[in-house]
């Protein structure tokens, strides 16, 4: 039987994230807690609006209110990457070769690893930013669609226009789809490797009844889990052509209570489900077998994380109702 080691913050917890064996958990107030022989704070950002992994240097990429990006070590050392004066830093990504990308308003920017800076200007303001998996490109999420960028060369982006607010964005494992969470409670996708105008290219991923603030992509890239229904709902993504034309699996449904977090597990084809009531449960693709890990709390789940052997999970809410649950007890 799964044990959960709770910890109680105070306010809402943005993201957790394991650094290593250690979990972290930042809080909108800007402190960033990790378990580590003890619980440690460090103050990172007067508000903290955005949090990721940077898998790539096993470290923390934050935004905030005070205009600060910020990189969080495992031993919770806050080095400043870059600074927007009197903007807030919503959108967060960490990229590949040290890479980070953030955003304000209207400019998307990326930080290179030698400091270097570069700027993208978007019409609109910028919602979401990704990085692909291979080669220095940045997808930017905004209305009426997605601007694709190579980051070491000047030009035009590459236009995935779709009309609506698009409010964040995700490259799949491979690299041939982007898929972005709209306003509008539904998925939206292309198909990079198709030929312009081929039916192929648009995939929509409709039916939530309410806004997808949460994904995740499978170990392997062939399932992309999602929040925004009473249950996961998890695409497939293994055929050329993605999900079109295939219903999705939904996993861990509740008549009346809403899924607001996923995150798929580091190997096997098995999700964590965080609820509105702040229930968090596992299910399997391949036969939908449940297990609970955590009971109702306090607080919608809004972000949990795998430890990199896949037998921890830690959990964070909106009430500060926070823990890892170890699947090995």
């Amino acid at each position: 039987m799964p044990t959960v080691a709770p910890l109680d913050l105070d306010g809402h917890v943005v993201a957790a994230a394991f650094l290593g064996d250690v979990p972290f958990f930042a809080t909108a107030s800007g402190a960033i807690h990790r378990l580590d022989h003890g619980q440690k704070v460090t103050e990172a950002h007067d508000g903290l609006l955005a949090c990721v992994r940077d898998e790539a240097n096993d470290t923390l990429i934050t935004g905030g209110e005070d205009g600060k990006v910020m990189r969080i070590a495992a031993d919770g050392t806050a080095t400043l990457l870059a600074e927007v004066p009197r903007k807030w830093i919503s959108v967060v990504a960490a990229g590949p070769q040290g890479a980070v990308g953030f955003a304000e308003g209207r400019t998307a920017r990326v930080r290179l690893a030698d400091g270097t800076i570069r700027e993208f200007a978007e019409s609109r303001s910028v919602e979401g930013i990704a990085f692909a998996p291979k080669g220095l490109r940045i997808g930017v999420a905004r209305y009426n669609g997605v601007s694709l960028h190579w980051v070491a060369m000047a030009g035009q982006p590459v236009d995935l226009e779709w009309k609506g607010a698009h409010t964040g964005v995700t490259f799949s494992p491979d690299g041939r789809f982007v898929v972005t969470s709209m306003q509008e409670n539904a998925l939206h996708g292309w198909k990079l490797d198709s030929k312009p105008g081929a039916d192929t290219r648009h995939m929509r991923m409709t039916g939530y009844p309410a806004k997808v603030k949460s994904l995740s992509w499978s170990a392997k890239g062939k399932w992309l889990a999602s929040s925004g229904a009473p249950a996961a709902i998890v695409w497939p993504f293994a055929a050329k052509d993605g999900p079109m034309g295939k219903p999705p699996l939904e996993l861990g449904t509740r008549a009346d209570v809403m899924v607001t977090a996923v995150a798929c597990h580091p190997a096997e084809d098995v999700v964590a489900i965080g609820y509105s009531d702040g229930m968090v449960l596992a299910a399997r693709f391949s036969d939908s077998r449940e297990v609970l890990l955590r009971r109702p709390g306090k607080g919608a789940v809004t972000s949990m994380a795998w430890s990199r052997n896949g037998k921890l999970l830690a959990f964070a809410s909106e009430a500060g109702d926070c823990g890892v649950v170890d699947l090995t007890g």
